[in-house]
């Protein structure tokens, strides 16, 4: 276990440079909207942002968090580690989704390291300290090395937490028996369908309807990074604009429209994704586990607690979670969407102290 740093060699940097500075950008026909992609006014203002962004300063200020990795599983495994000062604090995990990275928890450190002791994990693939460069990465797999690095950092018991990919990866993790508890934000078997929805309350019809405008508007994304994560990955790593549209259009789609993800936070996820090449390889989840995805899990008795976002992509319902969950706090949450760690950090601590310390 070794410390680590983030130093992304200067002639890195120039060549993200010169290639936002010779952007070859299409013909947007007229009347484009977000219905196409991320209309190329609000893309060009952010490549514009993206060129006078100070990666530096970035990297001086992530520096401040500190970080490791280790190896297991015969992969590098990242991840960021903030003790409490607090005596009695107690052990959690915090793993984050697609399309962002561990540093999407930055503004929660903060206030949760009175009461916990923080262990953050880059998935494989994800950012730092790169891409996988084998098949076979799923979120089992994962959710072992994560148990594997709790044991080797001496914590037999602890709390877990996650979000998109992470909550599916808590999930699993929480089968684990050294698990006390776990957080989640979303249990995407717990959706309802046209057959299985009570069509008199608000949010089962809510429920269907994200669900069909998902599936029939927002696809996209799925298709390619399950069939095709490979030209997924050819395109954004040699087109820094490519890899910022891809990141934005989640960003934009599934957040608040009233607060949305910061300009800073999406230039850092855009950036490390960029600096690392990771965008095949976080793709590429997508096509090894996704059959799973959405599937009635096994049971679990592992205490979970659900916070439910208003703008978050899809709407659980509580009915359909307790077929397989032990639901012990069930929280619809004023306001946020899917990516809450960026969108509502403080809502979001506030959400986990409550959970895990009453």
């Amino acid at each position: 276990m070794k410390p680590f740093e983030i130093n992304i060699p200067q002639e890195d940097v120039d060549d993200l440079h010169r290639r936002l500075d010779q952007t070859r950008w299409p013909v947007d026909p007229e009347g484009a909207g977000w219905a196409q992609g991320t209309p190329q006014p609000r893309l060009k203002a952010l490549v514009e942002q993206w060129r006078n962004f100070d990666w530096r300063a970035k990297e001086r200020e992530l520096n401040e968090i500190p970080q490791f990795v280790t190896t297991i599983d015969g992969t590098p495994l990242h991840f960021l580690h903030v003790k409490s000062p607090n005596p009695n604090a107690r052990p959690l995990v915090l793993t984050h989704g697609w399309p962002t990275t561990c540093f999407a928890f930055q503004d929660m450190i903060k206030p949760l390291t009175n009461d916990f002791h923080l262990v953050i994990p880059s998935v494989p693939g994800f950012g730092f300290p790169g891409p996988t460069t084998s098949l076979g990465w799923t979120i089992p797999r994962v959710a072992k090395m994560v148990a594997e690095l709790m044991q080797r950092l001496n914590y037999d018991k602890y709390l877990a937490h996650g979000y998109d990919f992470g909550a599916m990866l808590t999930r699993h993790l929480g089968m684990n028996e050294n698990v006390e508890a776990i957080h989640v934000n979303q249990i995407f078997s717990a959706g309802v369908t046209q057959e299985t929805a009570d069509m008199t309350v608000e949010a089962e019809r809510l429920s269907v309807e994200k669900a069909f405008r998902y599936e029939y508007e927002q696809f996209g994304y799925v298709s390619m990074q399950s069939t095709r994560p490979q030209s997924v990955a050819h395109a954004l790593t040699d087109s820094p604009v490519a890899q910022l549209e891809w990141i934005e259009w989640a960003f934009h789609t599934w957040s608040d429209p009233e607060i949305g993800v910061p300009v800073d936070q999406l230039l850092t996820t855009a950036s490390i994704y960029w600096f690392t090449r990771t965008a095949g390889s976080s793709a590429r989840y997508y096509q090894e586990g996704d059959e799973t995805w959405g599937e009635l899990e096994p049971m679990s008795d592992t205490p979970t607690s659900v916070a439910v976002f208003p703008h978050d992509v899809g709407v659980a319902i509580r009915r359909m979670a307790e077929r397989n969950h032990k639901i012990v706090r069930w929280t619809e949450m004023p306001r946020g969407g899917h990516f809450a760690a960026l969108e509502v950090p403080e809502l979001m601590a506030e959400e986990l102290r409550e959970a895990f310390l009453l």
